[in-house]
């Protein structure tokens, strides 16, 4: 028993030793690396997918060790949890041990001042007491404790920079704070995404699933999210002659608090590092893309029009893949209607360039659309209960025979295609959908006080040196008082030379005038 109570007491004294805290700390920054340098799947899961793939068996191993979901992992959430109980086991003995110097005077002079680093000696007419007494104004603003010993010796034994010990814990319950933040972020925000389209297209914040993706905190069940309104009415992007986007902004409109009561609309000029900060969340402009606009003639007169965002493959020229799905009109029998879909695949170029038969963008902003399209028709198997990405064609369907391919063709804008059984498909142009996401962090004044906390505290820590100086006048029996003076440095000498020397030629300097 005795041999388990001593290791648990070793492990602690281990544990909440500043040298682990600060090995822990330098261990959560290197852990932190891949998540900034690998794909996560967190925020772009196909981003994950294709770099596992092109990597093989390297990019399967880094996903057994959880690199792709670094802030999640095991590995990082355990030094995480070790360096907070490290700091608290640090901290509070310090602050215990900070208080206790704080109340108890400066240590007495030592007997032999001559041992000290710094030390300096001279002779005057003056008393011991006036000796003292110009070494207290002197020394204003240092802590001074006067003594008096055997022979009419007075003493007088200083000390100033306890700022530095101030910082030093400044700094270190900052960090534990910014600990703290983080993880109550974690637990009590949420974050979302979704593509919202450029014309009038709304999104409001009053649950799940208006979102695209969602990713809540621990403690949030997405029943209870922060109520606002937005409405996209344009977008505007500018671009360099390489291609290089210059600028993206969105005029939007939104509503909040009484507002959505009311029905008034405040404008808002959305662009990617000018978030919207409304009802305690922000939103963000991510990025943009395009839609390809399709009006579909059936064969009985009837006209559907789809408009489905579609995902860039190209982030430089924008050229795009996707799918925009129909359901052919006035077919009552559901058999013959599952039967009878509509899927235009392929891809879109917002200025096309033609390479023989084959479509390419040459840049990225809409100057002649064109797309490259695959028909399909068939059962799509959106009736089937499984999930279905709205970017592509259920591929099984396809193996399976239910889908079938039915034609393909280049399309410019304002150009058709007519199909075998008289369905006529038409590419009217595209239009601008924007991607937004909503962050809710109520921890995130906490985290930006401790940051600055941080700071502050580690340059008080680092500017601010610890140093003693004492004084002593010794009466001398022709009537003449030796004054010594005695200098050191709690932490480091450097620097400190000079200020001793300025101190101790204004104490004796005076003192050889007296």
């Amino acid at each position: 028993m005795r041999a388990v109570l001593a290791f648990l007491r070793n492990t602690w004294r281990g544990l909440t030793a500043m040298r682990t805290a600060l090995t822990l700390l330098f261990l959560l920054a290197l852990g932190a690396m891949p998540g900034a340098l690998l794909p996560q799947r967190s925020l772009n899961p196909r981003s994950v997918d294709e770099y596992i793939a092109n990597n093989g068996w390297w990019g399967r191993f880094l996903d057994d060790l959880q690199f792709y979901d670094v802030y999640a992992s095991i590995w990082f959430s355990s030094i995480y949890v070790l360096l907070f109980v490290s700091l608290v086991g640090c901290l509070l003995p310090r602050t215990w041990e900070y208080f206790k110097q704080m109340r108890a005077k400066p240590v007495l002079t030592p007997r032999n001042l001559a041992r000290m680093p710094h030390h300096a000696t001279a002779d005057t007419t003056a008393s011991p007491q006036a000796v003292i007494e110009h070494a207290e104004r002197r020394l204003k603003g240092w802590r001074k404790v006067t003594a008096e010993e055997e022979n009419g010796v007075r003493t007088i034994s200083a000390e100033r920079g306890y700022l530095r010990e101030t910082g030093n814990l400044v700094f270190h319950f900052s960090l534990l704070g910014l600990l703290i933040a983080f993880a109550l972020g974690k637990m009590l925000g949420y974050e979302g995404q979704v593509i919202v389209q450029a014309n009038g297209g709304q999104f409001c914040n009053s649950g799940v699933y208006n979102y695209d993706t969602f990713r809540p905190g621990l403690r949030v069940d997405g029943t209870q999210l922060n109520q606002f309104c937005v409405r996209v009415d344009d977008f505007d992007a500018t671009y360099l002659h390489s291609g290089q986007a210059e600028s993206f902004r969105a005029d939007i409109q939104y509503q909040s608090g009484a507002d959505l009561e009311t029905g008034t609309w405040r404008p808002y000029p959305l662009e990617v590092n000018s978030p919207l900060r409304t009802a305690g969340d922000r939103l963000y402009l991510l990025g943009h893309g395009y839609t390809p606009l399709f009006t579909v003639t059936f064969p009985n007169g009837q006209i559907r029009n789809g408009a489905t965002q579609w995902r860039p493959v190209n982030d430089v020229t924008l050229a795009s893949e996707g799918a925009t799905k129909f359901d052919p009109p006035d077919v009552p029998d559901a058999e013959q209607r599952r039967k009878s879909q509509l899927a235009i695949t392929g891809l879109l170029a917002p200025t096309a360039v033609f390479r023989g038969e084959l479509l390419d963008s040459a840049f990225p902003a809409a100057n002649e659309p064109a797309v490259a399209i695959d028909v399909y028709r068939g059962d799509l198997g959106t009736d089937s209960g499984r999930g279905q990405s709205i970017f592509a064609i259920d591929q099984k369907m396809v193996t399976d025979g239910k889908l079938a391919k039915v034609a393909r063709k280049n399309l410019r804008q304002g150009e058709q295609l007519t199909l075998d059984d008289g369905t006529v498909i038409r590419f009217d142009g595209v239009r601008d959908w924007v991607s937004l996401q909503v962050s809710h962090d109520p921890t995130q004044i906490w985290v930006l006080l401790s940051s600055v906390l941080v700071i502050l505290g580690l340059g008080v820590s680092l500017s601010i040196k610890r140093r003693r100086v004492w004084v002593r006048a010794s009466p001398q029996e022709d009537g003449r008082t030796v004054v010594e003076v005695g200098g050191l440095a709690r932490t480091d000498q450097a620097g400190y030379g000079e200020e001793f020397t300025s101190v101790s030629r204004d104490l004796l300097a005076h003192e050889e005038e007296s």
